[in-house]
Protein backbone atom coordinates (compact mmCIF):
# COMPACT_ATOMS: atom_id res chain seq x y z
CA UNK A 1 0.00 0.00 0.00
CA UNK A 2 2.95 2.26 0.60
CA UNK A 3 4.39 1.70 -2.80
CA UNK A 4 1.16 2.47 -4.09
CA UNK A 5 0.77 5.58 -2.15
CA UNK A 6 4.04 7.01 -3.45
CA UNK A 7 3.19 5.85 -6.91
CA UNK A 8 0.48 8.51 -6.56
CA UNK A 9 2.24 11.18 -5.10
CA UNK A 10 4.62 11.21 -7.88
CA UNK A 11 2.45 10.74 -10.49
CA UNK A 12 0.23 14.19 -8.83
CA UNK A 13 3.32 16.13 -8.64
CA UNK A 14 3.81 15.34 -12.31
CA UNK A 15 0.91 16.34 -13.54
CA UNK A 16 0.11 19.04 -11.37
CA UNK A 17 3.62 20.36 -13.05
CA UNK A 18 2.44 19.86 -15.85
CA UNK A 19 -1.03 21.67 -15.75
CA UNK A 20 1.37 24.58 -14.47
CA UNK A 21 3.85 24.41 -17.23
CA UNK A 22 0.54 24.48 -19.78
CA UNK A 23 -0.52 27.83 -18.30
CA UNK A 24 2.75 29.43 -18.34
CA UNK A 25 3.17 28.32 -21.77
CA UNK A 26 -0.48 29.41 -22.42
CA UNK A 27 0.44 32.83 -21.08
CA UNK A 28 3.90 33.30 -22.72
CA UNK A 29 2.40 32.61 -26.36
CA UNK A 30 0.17 35.83 -26.13
CA UNK A 31 1.74 38.71 -27.59
CA UNK A 32 2.94 41.27 -24.64
CA UNK A 33 0.25 43.85 -26.00
CA UNK A 34 -2.52 41.93 -24.83
CA UNK A 35 -1.62 39.50 -21.85
CA UNK A 36 -3.85 40.12 -18.99
CA UNK A 37 -3.17 39.71 -15.48
CA UNK A 38 -4.86 35.40 -14.55
CA UNK A 39 -7.87 35.32 -11.98
CA UNK A 40 -7.23 33.94 -8.77
CA UNK A 41 -10.42 33.04 -8.45
CA UNK A 42 -14.18 33.28 -9.70
CA UNK A 43 -15.32 36.70 -10.11
CA UNK A 44 -18.78 38.39 -11.42
CA UNK A 45 -17.17 38.94 -14.87
CA UNK A 46 -16.16 34.90 -15.40
CA UNK A 47 -19.54 34.09 -15.50
CA UNK A 48 -22.67 35.50 -18.17
CA UNK A 49 -24.95 37.17 -16.05
CA UNK A 50 -27.78 34.94 -16.68
CA UNK A 51 -26.17 31.97 -15.24
CA UNK A 52 -24.39 30.22 -12.02
CA UNK A 53 -22.23 28.07 -14.78
CA UNK A 54 -22.50 26.27 -18.14
CA UNK A 55 -22.71 22.83 -16.25
CA UNK A 56 -24.15 23.68 -13.07
CA UNK A 57 -20.18 23.24 -11.43
CA UNK A 58 -20.90 19.24 -12.20
CA UNK A 59 -17.92 17.09 -11.95
CA UNK A 60 -15.60 16.81 -14.64
CA UNK A 61 -12.68 14.21 -15.40
CA UNK A 62 -9.66 15.38 -14.25
CA UNK A 63 -7.13 13.02 -16.07
CA UNK A 64 -4.07 15.61 -17.53
CA UNK A 65 -1.87 14.75 -20.98
CA UNK A 66 1.18 12.68 -20.83
CA UNK A 67 3.94 14.30 -19.70
CA UNK A 68 5.63 13.43 -24.04
CA UNK A 69 4.39 15.66 -26.40
CA UNK A 70 1.85 14.50 -29.45
CA UNK A 71 3.19 12.09 -31.93
CA UNK A 72 2.29 11.73 -35.38
CA UNK A 73 -0.79 9.43 -36.21
CA UNK A 74 0.35 5.92 -35.52
CA UNK A 75 1.35 4.04 -38.84
CA UNK A 76 2.90 0.63 -39.78
CA UNK A 77 6.52 2.24 -39.52
CA UNK A 78 5.61 4.07 -35.97
CA UNK A 79 3.25 2.25 -33.33
CA UNK A 80 0.96 3.96 -31.29
CA UNK A 81 2.42 5.47 -28.36
CA UNK A 82 0.50 7.17 -24.97
CA UNK A 83 1.24 10.40 -26.64
CA UNK A 84 -0.06 9.88 -29.50
CA UNK A 85 -3.34 7.69 -28.51
CA UNK A 86 -4.33 10.85 -26.18
CA UNK A 87 -3.77 13.25 -29.19
CA UNK A 88 -6.56 11.14 -31.25
CA UNK A 89 -9.75 12.70 -31.10
CA UNK A 90 -12.80 10.80 -32.87
CA UNK A 91 -13.04 12.00 -36.62
CA UNK A 92 -17.15 13.41 -35.81
CA UNK A 93 -16.16 15.41 -32.79
CA UNK A 94 -13.12 16.52 -34.62
CA UNK A 95 -15.57 17.96 -37.26
CA UNK A 96 -17.87 19.71 -34.96
CA UNK A 97 -15.08 21.45 -32.93
CA UNK A 98 -13.40 22.60 -36.16
CA UNK A 99 -17.14 23.58 -37.70
CA UNK A 100 -18.19 25.45 -34.46
CA UNK A 101 -14.63 27.33 -34.61
CA UNK A 102 -15.95 28.24 -38.33
CA UNK A 103 -19.07 29.36 -37.62
CA UNK A 104 -17.83 31.53 -34.86
CA UNK A 105 -15.41 32.89 -37.23
CA UNK A 106 -17.75 34.25 -39.37
CA UNK A 107 -20.20 35.64 -36.82
CA UNK A 108 -18.16 36.93 -33.72
CA UNK A 109 -14.51 37.47 -35.59
CA UNK A 110 -13.28 38.98 -32.61
CA UNK A 111 -13.51 36.35 -30.13
CA UNK A 112 -10.33 34.09 -31.77
CA UNK A 113 -11.91 30.64 -30.25
CA UNK A 114 -9.95 27.94 -31.61
CA UNK A 115 -11.15 24.69 -32.30
CA UNK A 116 -8.36 23.13 -29.40
CA UNK A 117 -10.55 25.34 -26.43
CA UNK A 118 -13.66 22.95 -27.18
CA UNK A 119 -11.57 19.87 -27.74
CA UNK A 120 -10.34 20.46 -24.16
CA UNK A 121 -13.89 21.17 -22.96
CA UNK A 122 -14.81 18.34 -24.18
CA UNK A 123 -11.87 16.12 -22.96
CA UNK A 124 -12.71 17.05 -19.93
CA UNK A 125 -16.62 17.41 -19.64
CA UNK A 126 -17.34 13.80 -21.46
CA UNK A 127 -14.00 12.15 -22.47
CA UNK A 128 -14.58 13.35 -26.39
CA UNK A 129 -18.33 11.58 -25.64
CA UNK A 130 -16.67 8.27 -23.93
CA UNK A 131 -14.05 8.13 -26.60
CA UNK A 132 -16.42 8.79 -29.37
CA UNK A 133 -19.66 7.28 -28.90
CA UNK A 134 -21.59 8.71 -31.50
CA UNK A 135 -23.60 8.21 -34.31
CA UNK A 136 -23.04 9.60 -37.88
CA UNK A 137 -25.30 12.61 -37.19
CA UNK A 138 -23.00 13.69 -34.18
CA UNK A 139 -26.01 12.20 -31.49
CA UNK A 140 -24.56 10.17 -28.56
CA UNK A 141 -25.47 6.80 -29.11
CA UNK A 142 -26.74 6.56 -25.41
CA UNK A 143 -27.75 9.73 -22.99
CA UNK A 144 -24.64 11.27 -21.29
CA UNK A 145 -25.75 12.76 -17.57
CA UNK A 146 -24.26 14.42 -15.07
CA UNK A 147 -25.18 13.47 -11.32
CA UNK A 148 -28.27 14.38 -10.03
CA UNK A 149 -28.17 17.99 -8.80
CA UNK A 150 -29.75 17.63 -5.58
CA UNK A 151 -27.61 19.70 -3.42
CA UNK A 152 -25.73 16.49 -2.33
CA UNK A 153 -22.05 17.04 -2.95
CA UNK A 154 -23.11 19.33 -5.95
CA UNK A 155 -25.13 22.55 -6.68
CA UNK A 156 -28.98 21.75 -6.04
CA UNK A 157 -30.87 22.76 -9.27
CA UNK A 158 -34.64 21.64 -9.14
CA UNK A 159 -35.65 20.62 -12.66
CA UNK A 160 -36.31 23.13 -15.50
CA UNK A 161 -37.19 21.53 -18.62
CA UNK A 162 -39.77 18.71 -16.66
CA UNK A 163 -36.98 16.21 -17.85
CA UNK A 164 -37.30 16.70 -21.28
CA UNK A 165 -33.34 17.08 -21.87
CA UNK A 166 -31.98 15.12 -18.62
CA UNK A 167 -34.92 12.95 -17.76
CA UNK A 168 -34.96 13.93 -14.15
CA UNK A 169 -38.68 16.22 -13.62
CA UNK A 170 -37.09 16.49 -10.07
CA UNK A 171 -33.72 17.81 -10.39
CA UNK A 172 -31.77 19.55 -13.53
CA UNK A 173 -28.23 17.26 -14.52
CA UNK A 174 -25.82 18.48 -16.98
CA UNK A 175 -26.29 16.61 -20.55
CA UNK A 176 -24.20 15.48 -23.52
CA UNK A 177 -20.44 15.55 -24.24
CA UNK A 178 -20.62 19.39 -23.60
CA UNK A 179 -22.75 19.11 -20.04
CA UNK A 180 -25.04 21.39 -20.32
CA UNK A 181 -27.34 21.74 -17.47
CA UNK A 182 -30.99 21.98 -18.93
CA UNK A 183 -31.48 25.79 -18.13
CA UNK A 184 -28.44 27.16 -19.72
CA UNK A 185 -29.20 25.30 -22.87
CA UNK A 186 -32.83 26.52 -23.14
CA UNK A 187 -33.67 29.73 -20.83
CA UNK A 188 -29.66 30.65 -20.65
CA UNK A 189 -28.04 33.70 -22.71
CA UNK A 190 -28.52 37.74 -22.59
CA UNK A 191 -32.27 37.12 -23.95
CA UNK A 192 -33.34 34.13 -21.97
CA UNK A 193 -33.84 32.38 -25.33
CA UNK A 194 -31.27 29.62 -24.52
CA UNK A 195 -27.39 28.68 -25.70
CA UNK A 196 -28.54 25.86 -27.34
CA UNK A 197 -27.56 25.91 -30.82
CA UNK A 198 -28.26 24.13 -34.32
CA UNK A 199 -24.71 23.26 -35.55
CA UNK A 200 -25.62 20.82 -38.05
CA UNK A 201 -28.73 22.08 -39.51
CA UNK A 202 -31.13 19.78 -39.02
CA UNK A 203 -33.52 22.66 -37.28
CA UNK A 204 -33.06 20.92 -33.95
CA UNK A 205 -31.36 22.02 -30.65
CA UNK A 206 -29.99 19.18 -29.22
CA UNK A 207 -27.40 18.99 -26.29
CA UNK A 208 -26.98 15.15 -27.16
CA UNK A 209 -25.44 16.28 -30.63
CA UNK A 210 -21.67 17.24 -30.53
CA UNK A 211 -22.16 19.76 -33.60
CA UNK A 212 -25.19 21.74 -31.49
CA UNK A 213 -23.49 21.11 -28.32
CA UNK A 214 -20.02 22.50 -29.53
CA UNK A 215 -21.33 25.63 -31.11
CA UNK A 216 -23.17 26.86 -28.15
CA UNK A 217 -20.06 26.00 -26.18
CA UNK A 218 -18.06 28.56 -28.62
CA UNK A 219 -21.13 31.37 -28.20
CA UNK A 220 -20.96 30.49 -24.40
CA UNK A 221 -17.16 31.19 -23.98
CA UNK A 222 -17.33 34.24 -26.54
CA UNK A 223 -20.14 35.92 -24.44
CA UNK A 224 -20.00 39.85 -23.46
CA UNK A 225 -17.30 40.19 -26.18
CA UNK A 226 -14.41 38.64 -25.14
CA UNK A 227 -11.71 38.27 -27.21
CA UNK A 228 -9.74 34.75 -26.35
CA UNK A 229 -6.40 35.41 -27.42
CA UNK A 230 -6.10 37.68 -24.35
CA UNK A 231 -5.32 35.55 -21.36
CA UNK A 232 -7.31 36.88 -18.53
CA UNK A 233 -10.44 36.08 -21.09
CA UNK A 234 -9.26 32.86 -22.13
CA UNK A 235 -9.42 32.31 -18.22
CA UNK A 236 -13.00 34.27 -17.68
CA UNK A 237 -14.28 32.17 -20.34
CA UNK A 238 -12.91 28.51 -18.95
CA UNK A 239 -14.10 29.52 -15.27
CA UNK A 240 -17.30 30.39 -16.82
CA UNK A 241 -18.05 27.04 -17.34
CA UNK A 242 -17.28 25.78 -13.93
CA UNK A 243 -15.88 27.55 -11.61
CA UNK A 244 -13.14 25.80 -10.34
CA UNK A 245 -8.91 26.68 -10.35
CA UNK A 246 -8.79 23.07 -10.38
CA UNK A 247 -11.15 22.88 -13.48
CA UNK A 248 -9.14 25.99 -15.36
CA UNK A 249 -5.42 24.49 -14.72
CA UNK A 250 -7.23 20.54 -16.18
CA UNK A 251 -8.72 22.46 -19.23
CA UNK A 252 -5.01 24.00 -20.56
CA UNK A 253 -3.42 21.49 -19.42
CA UNK A 254 -5.48 19.72 -22.79
CA UNK A 255 -5.48 23.01 -24.78
CA UNK A 256 -1.99 23.45 -24.68
CA UNK A 257 -1.39 19.67 -25.99
CA UNK A 258 -4.10 19.81 -28.33
CA UNK A 259 -2.27 22.73 -29.74
CA UNK A 260 0.91 21.49 -30.22
CA UNK A 261 -0.53 18.47 -32.38
CA UNK A 262 -3.61 16.12 -33.06
CA UNK A 263 -5.08 13.63 -35.33
CA UNK A 264 -8.13 11.85 -36.54
CA UNK A 265 -8.99 8.72 -34.90
CA UNK A 266 -12.48 6.61 -35.89
CA UNK A 267 -15.36 7.27 -33.86
CA UNK A 268 -15.53 4.96 -30.55
CA UNK A 269 -11.97 4.79 -30.73
CA UNK A 270 -11.03 7.46 -28.53
CA UNK A 271 -9.03 7.16 -25.08
CA UNK A 272 -10.97 7.49 -22.43
CA UNK A 273 -10.25 9.21 -18.48
CA UNK A 274 -11.03 7.23 -15.57
CA UNK A 275 -10.96 9.93 -12.80
CA UNK A 276 -13.42 12.69 -12.05
CA UNK A 277 -13.33 15.10 -9.64
CA UNK A 278 -16.51 14.03 -7.65
CA UNK A 279 -14.05 10.85 -6.92
CA UNK A 280 -16.09 8.42 -8.70
CA UNK A 281 -15.03 5.83 -11.68
CA UNK A 282 -15.89 4.64 -15.22
CA UNK A 283 -16.57 6.35 -18.27
CA UNK A 284 -19.99 7.75 -17.39
CA UNK A 285 -19.88 10.79 -15.83
CA UNK A 286 -23.13 10.36 -13.92
CA UNK A 287 -21.86 7.15 -12.71
CA UNK A 288 -22.71 6.17 -9.49
CA UNK A 289 -20.01 3.67 -9.30
CA UNK A 290 -17.75 5.64 -6.48
CA UNK A 291 -14.31 5.31 -4.57
CA UNK A 292 -13.61 6.45 -1.31
CA UNK A 293 -13.60 10.15 -1.17
CA UNK A 294 -10.51 11.87 -1.78
CA UNK A 295 -9.77 15.58 -2.56
CA UNK A 296 -9.69 16.16 -5.79
CA UNK A 297 -6.08 16.72 -7.58
CA UNK A 298 -5.28 17.96 -11.17
CA UNK A 299 -2.58 15.01 -10.59
CA UNK A 300 -5.02 12.17 -11.03
CA UNK A 301 -3.78 10.77 -14.48
CA UNK A 302 -4.11 7.34 -15.68
CA UNK A 303 -4.07 7.08 -19.16
CA UNK A 304 -0.58 7.59 -20.49
CA UNK A 305 0.72 8.38 -17.15
CA UNK A 306 4.86 7.48 -16.51
CA UNK A 307 5.87 4.44 -14.39
CA UNK A 308 6.27 4.99 -10.74
CA UNK A 309 10.07 5.16 -11.08
CA UNK A 310 9.65 8.38 -13.47
CA UNK A 311 10.26 11.26 -11.43
CA UNK A 312 9.39 14.79 -12.52
CA UNK A 313 11.93 16.56 -14.62
CA UNK A 314 12.88 13.27 -15.32
CA UNK A 315 12.98 12.40 -19.06
CA UNK A 316 9.40 10.89 -20.23
CA UNK A 317 10.02 6.79 -21.00
CA UNK A 318 10.63 6.77 -25.24
CA UNK A 319 11.01 10.17 -25.23
CA UNK A 320 14.03 12.09 -26.34
CA UNK A 321 12.38 15.17 -24.58
CA UNK A 322 15.27 15.69 -21.37
CA UNK A 323 12.60 16.88 -19.25
CA UNK A 324 13.20 20.75 -19.81
CA UNK A 325 10.67 21.11 -22.43
CA UNK A 326 13.80 22.20 -25.01
CA UNK A 327 13.05 19.98 -27.26
CA UNK A 328 8.95 19.81 -27.45
CA UNK A 329 7.39 20.94 -30.55
CA UNK A 330 6.95 24.04 -31.57
CA UNK A 331 2.81 25.90 -31.41
CA UNK A 332 2.44 27.27 -35.12
CA UNK A 333 2.37 30.74 -33.61
CA UNK A 334 6.00 30.31 -32.03
CA UNK A 335 7.89 29.54 -35.34
CA UNK A 336 6.38 32.48 -36.91
CA UNK A 337 8.99 35.12 -37.27
CA UNK A 338 7.32 37.80 -39.79
CA UNK A 339 4.26 38.27 -41.64
CA UNK A 340 4.23 39.95 -45.10
CA UNK A 341 2.10 41.56 -47.66
CA UNK A 342 1.03 38.87 -49.91
CA UNK A 343 0.14 40.51 -52.87
CA UNK A 344 -2.62 42.81 -51.54
CA UNK A 345 -3.42 46.13 -53.86
CA UNK A 346 -4.66 48.92 -53.91
CA UNK A 347 -7.44 49.54 -51.27
CA UNK A 348 -9.57 52.15 -52.41
CA UNK A 349 -13.59 51.84 -52.94
CA UNK A 350 -16.43 54.24 -52.74
CA UNK A 351 -18.69 55.25 -49.84
CA UNK A 352 -21.12 52.48 -49.56
CA UNK A 353 -19.63 49.95 -52.34
CA UNK A 354 -17.55 46.92 -51.41
CA UNK A 355 -14.08 46.71 -51.73
CA UNK A 356 -13.14 44.80 -55.06
CA UNK A 357 -9.58 43.88 -53.24
CA UNK A 358 -9.40 42.00 -50.36
CA UNK A 359 -6.68 41.99 -47.71
CA UNK A 360 -3.93 38.73 -47.64
CA UNK A 361 -1.15 38.70 -45.25
CA UNK A 362 1.43 35.41 -44.90
CA UNK A 363 2.61 34.13 -41.98
CA UNK A 364 6.48 32.56 -42.71
CA UNK A 365 9.45 31.21 -40.41
CA UNK A 366 13.15 32.18 -40.43
CA UNK A 367 13.47 30.72 -43.35
CA UNK A 368 10.96 31.90 -45.50
CA UNK A 369 9.03 28.59 -45.47
CA UNK A 370 4.79 29.42 -44.71
CA UNK A 371 3.80 28.93 -41.69
CA UNK A 372 0.41 27.15 -41.55
CA UNK A 373 -2.47 26.68 -39.24
CA UNK A 374 -1.89 30.42 -37.23
CA UNK A 375 -4.65 32.43 -37.01
CA UNK A 376 -4.22 36.07 -38.48
CA UNK A 377 -6.37 38.91 -37.12
CA UNK A 378 -7.67 41.77 -39.28
CA UNK A 379 -8.37 44.76 -37.21
CA UNK A 380 -10.11 48.24 -39.09
CA UNK A 381 -7.81 51.17 -37.49
CA UNK A 382 -8.95 54.68 -37.35
CA UNK A 383 -11.68 57.01 -38.14
CA UNK A 384 -13.71 55.07 -40.44
CA UNK A 385 -17.42 53.26 -40.58
CA UNK A 386 -16.30 50.91 -42.65
CA UNK A 387 -16.50 47.13 -41.55
CA UNK A 388 -15.82 43.37 -42.76
CA UNK A 389 -18.86 41.22 -43.30
CA UNK A 390 -21.40 41.37 -40.82
CA UNK A 391 -20.52 44.59 -39.64
CA UNK A 392 -18.03 43.62 -37.49
CA UNK A 393 -14.21 45.56 -37.14
CA UNK A 394 -12.01 42.77 -36.31
CA UNK A 395 -11.82 38.97 -38.65
CA UNK A 396 -9.32 36.13 -37.31
CA UNK A 397 -8.47 34.17 -40.13
CA UNK A 398 -6.66 30.55 -39.98
CA UNK A 399 -3.51 30.90 -42.92
CA UNK A 400 -3.63 27.76 -45.31
CA UNK A 401 -1.11 25.50 -46.47
CA UNK A 402 0.74 28.92 -48.39
CA UNK A 403 0.50 30.58 -44.95
CA UNK A 404 -1.45 33.14 -46.43
CA UNK A 405 -5.17 34.06 -44.54
CA UNK A 406 -7.56 36.24 -46.44
CA UNK A 407 -9.60 39.00 -44.72
CA UNK A 408 -13.34 39.02 -45.52
CA UNK A 409 -14.52 41.48 -48.07
CA UNK A 410 -14.31 44.83 -46.20
CA UNK A 411 -17.17 47.19 -46.39
CA UNK A 412 -17.02 50.98 -47.14
CA UNK A 413 -19.43 53.00 -44.76
CA UNK A 414 -20.24 56.60 -45.39
CA UNK A 415 -17.65 57.80 -43.84
CA UNK A 416 -14.68 59.30 -46.59
CA UNK A 417 -11.02 59.37 -45.91
CA UNK A 418 -8.03 56.49 -44.74
CA UNK A 419 -7.65 54.47 -42.75
CA UNK A 420 -5.44 51.11 -41.36
CA UNK A 421 -6.18 47.37 -41.96
CA UNK A 422 -3.71 45.72 -39.00
CA UNK A 423 -2.61 42.17 -39.54
CA UNK A 424 -1.41 40.58 -36.58
CA UNK A 425 -0.29 37.50 -35.84
CA UNK A 426 -2.48 36.21 -32.64
CA UNK A 427 -0.49 34.22 -30.03
CA UNK A 428 2.77 35.72 -31.70
CA UNK A 429 5.05 39.00 -30.51
CA UNK A 430 6.07 39.25 -34.35
CA UNK A 431 5.23 43.26 -35.98
CA UNK A 432 1.95 43.98 -37.06
CA UNK A 433 1.35 44.34 -40.55
CA UNK A 434 -0.42 47.84 -41.39
CA UNK A 435 -2.48 48.14 -45.04
CA UNK A 436 -3.66 51.27 -45.89
CA UNK A 437 -7.34 51.77 -47.21
CA UNK A 438 -9.11 54.95 -48.35
CA UNK A 439 -12.67 55.25 -49.03
CA UNK A 440 -14.01 57.85 -51.43
CA UNK A 441 -16.94 60.03 -52.08
CA UNK A 442 -20.13 58.10 -53.84
CA UNK A 443 -19.90 59.57 -57.17
CA UNK A 444 -22.14 60.01 -60.11
CA UNK A 445 -21.06 59.73 -63.80
CA UNK A 446 -24.88 60.50 -65.47
CA UNK A 447 -27.55 62.54 -64.81
CA UNK A 448 -31.26 62.69 -65.93
CA UNK A 449 -34.44 63.86 -65.70
CA UNK A 450 -37.29 61.84 -64.58
CA UNK A 451 -39.89 64.16 -66.41
CA UNK A 452 -39.64 65.37 -70.04
CA UNK A 453 -42.44 68.24 -69.26
CA UNK A 454 -41.14 71.83 -69.92
CA UNK A 455 -40.87 73.75 -66.87
CA UNK A 456 -42.76 76.98 -67.74
CA UNK A 457 -43.90 79.98 -65.29
CA UNK A 458 -45.54 83.30 -65.18
CA UNK A 459 -43.82 86.12 -63.94
CA UNK A 460 -43.74 86.43 -60.34
CA UNK A 461 -45.20 82.87 -59.43
CA UNK A 462 -44.49 79.93 -59.04
CA UNK A 463 -42.60 77.05 -61.23
CA UNK A 464 -46.11 73.98 -60.54
CA UNK A 465 -43.96 71.00 -61.07
CA UNK A 466 -40.45 70.55 -59.52
CA UNK A 467 -37.24 69.90 -61.30
CA UNK A 468 -35.97 65.90 -59.94
CA UNK A 469 -33.27 64.14 -61.78
CA UNK A 470 -31.75 60.60 -61.70
CA UNK A 471 -28.27 59.99 -60.90
CA UNK A 472 -26.25 56.71 -62.09
CA UNK A 473 -23.08 55.94 -62.37
CA UNK A 474 -21.64 53.08 -64.62
CA UNK A 475 -25.29 52.42 -65.53
CA UNK A 476 -26.37 51.60 -62.03
CA UNK A 477 -28.63 53.76 -59.42
CA UNK A 478 -26.06 56.53 -57.42
CA UNK A 479 -27.68 56.94 -54.17
CA UNK A 480 -26.24 59.60 -51.49
CA UNK A 481 -24.11 61.40 -54.07
CA UNK A 482 -23.22 65.43 -53.49
CA UNK A 483 -24.98 67.24 -55.61
CA UNK A 484 -24.68 71.43 -56.58
CA UNK A 485 -27.71 73.25 -57.91
CA UNK A 486 -26.87 76.97 -59.30
CA UNK A 487 -28.72 78.75 -61.95
CA UNK A 488 -26.41 80.30 -64.45
CA UNK A 489 -26.43 83.22 -66.98
CA UNK A 490 -25.88 80.38 -69.98
CA UNK A 491 -23.99 77.74 -70.89
CA UNK A 492 -20.87 79.40 -71.70
CA UNK A 493 -21.11 81.23 -68.58
CA UNK A 494 -21.41 79.43 -65.34
CA UNK A 495 -21.67 82.29 -62.83
CA UNK A 496 -24.56 82.73 -61.21
CA UNK A 497 -27.32 84.43 -62.52
CA UNK A 498 -28.87 87.36 -60.51
CA UNK A 499 -32.42 87.61 -62.34
CA UNK A 500 -34.73 85.46 -63.32
CA UNK A 501 -35.68 82.10 -61.38
CA UNK A 502 -34.62 81.28 -57.61
CA UNK A 503 -35.35 79.72 -54.80
CA UNK A 504 -36.15 80.62 -51.14
CA UNK A 505 -34.48 80.13 -47.97
CA UNK A 506 -36.30 78.88 -44.99
CA UNK A 507 -36.35 82.85 -43.98
CA UNK A 508 -37.82 83.25 -47.41
CA UNK A 509 -34.71 85.14 -48.92
CA UNK A 510 -33.83 84.58 -52.86
CA UNK A 511 -31.48 81.50 -53.74
CA UNK A 512 -30.00 81.11 -56.61
CA UNK A 513 -27.16 78.29 -55.08
CA UNK A 514 -28.46 75.17 -53.17
CA UNK A 515 -25.30 73.42 -51.63
CA UNK A 516 -25.56 69.57 -49.62
CA UNK A 517 -27.84 68.31 -51.76
CA UNK A 518 -27.82 64.56 -51.93
CA UNK A 519 -29.44 61.80 -54.27
CA UNK A 520 -31.54 59.28 -51.83
CA UNK A 521 -31.63 55.33 -51.90
CA UNK A 522 -32.97 54.90 -55.53
CA UNK A 523 -30.45 57.85 -56.83
CA UNK A 524 -33.51 60.15 -57.14
CA UNK A 525 -32.98 64.16 -56.18
CA UNK A 526 -36.01 66.18 -56.06
CA UNK A 527 -35.17 70.10 -55.81
CA UNK A 528 -37.24 72.47 -53.79
CA UNK A 529 -39.92 74.64 -55.59
CA UNK A 530 -38.25 77.11 -57.96
CA UNK A 531 -40.29 80.58 -58.22
CA UNK A 532 -40.34 83.24 -61.29
CA UNK A 533 -39.72 86.77 -60.33
CA UNK A 534 -40.98 89.60 -62.91
CA UNK A 535 -38.32 88.60 -65.72
CA UNK A 536 -39.37 87.12 -68.64
CA UNK A 537 -37.13 84.18 -70.97
CA UNK A 538 -35.36 81.22 -70.90
CA UNK A 539 -33.14 80.33 -68.04
CA UNK A 540 -30.68 77.42 -67.41
CA UNK A 541 -30.73 75.39 -63.64
CA UNK A 542 -27.26 73.79 -63.73
CA UNK A 543 -27.01 70.33 -61.66
CA UNK A 544 -23.54 69.07 -61.00
CA UNK A 545 -22.63 65.88 -58.57
CA UNK A 546 -19.85 64.34 -56.97
CA UNK A 547 -17.84 62.24 -60.00
CA UNK A 548 -18.31 65.28 -62.29
CA UNK A 549 -21.96 64.46 -63.91
CA UNK A 550 -23.58 67.50 -65.21
CA UNK A 551 -26.80 68.59 -66.24
CA UNK A 552 -28.44 71.83 -67.47
CA UNK A 553 -32.31 72.26 -67.00
CA UNK A 554 -34.40 74.93 -68.89
CA UNK A 555 -36.55 77.44 -67.27
CA UNK A 556 -39.06 79.42 -68.98
CA UNK A 557 -40.63 82.59 -67.40
CA UNK A 558 -43.28 83.64 -69.80
CA UNK A 559 -45.88 86.49 -70.02
CA UNK A 560 -49.65 86.14 -71.07
CA UNK A 561 -49.46 87.02 -74.56
CA UNK A 562 -52.06 90.19 -73.72
CA UNK A 563 -49.58 91.33 -71.22
CA UNK A 564 -46.62 93.71 -72.11
CA UNK A 565 -43.38 91.95 -71.12
CA UNK A 566 -42.05 93.50 -67.91
CA UNK A 567 -38.75 95.09 -67.32
CA UNK A 568 -36.81 93.46 -64.90
CA UNK A 569 -36.68 93.97 -61.35
CA UNK A 570 -34.52 93.96 -58.41
CA UNK A 571 -34.82 91.05 -55.83
CA UNK A 572 -33.37 90.45 -52.15
CA UNK A 573 -30.94 87.49 -52.55
CA UNK A 574 -29.63 85.58 -49.45
CA UNK A 575 -26.59 86.89 -47.37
Amino acid sequence: MAAQFGRRLRRGAATTALAAAAIAALSASQAPSVIEGSHHGHTSDSIPDDDSSATGDSPYYTDLPPLNSPTAPPSVDHPPTAGGTEAGIPATLLDAYKKAEASLGRSQPGCNLRWELLAAIGKVESGQARGGQVDAQGTTLAPILGPVLDGHGFAAIRDTDGGRYDGDTVHDRAVGPMQFIPSTWARGGPNHQGWGADGNGDGKKDPNNIYDAALAAGHYLCASGRDLSQTGNLHAAILSYNRSQDYLSTVLSWYEYYRKGTHEVPNGSGAVPQDRSDGSTGTDPGSKDKTPAKPHKPGNDTGGSPPATHEPGDPDPGSSDPGDGSNSPQTPEETVTGIKNAGTGTLTAMAGDAFTERVKARTQDADGAAVSRVRVQFAIVGVTDASFEGGATTASVLTGTDGIATAPVLQAGDEVGDFTIRATVVGSTVPALDFDASVTARQADALARTSTDELVCKPGEQFEQAVEVKATYKGAVAPGVAATATLIKSADDPSTNVKGPYFKSDAGLTVRTLDDLKTDANGVLKLPTLYADDTTGTFLLRITTEGGAQLDVQLKVEADSATATPTATSSATAS
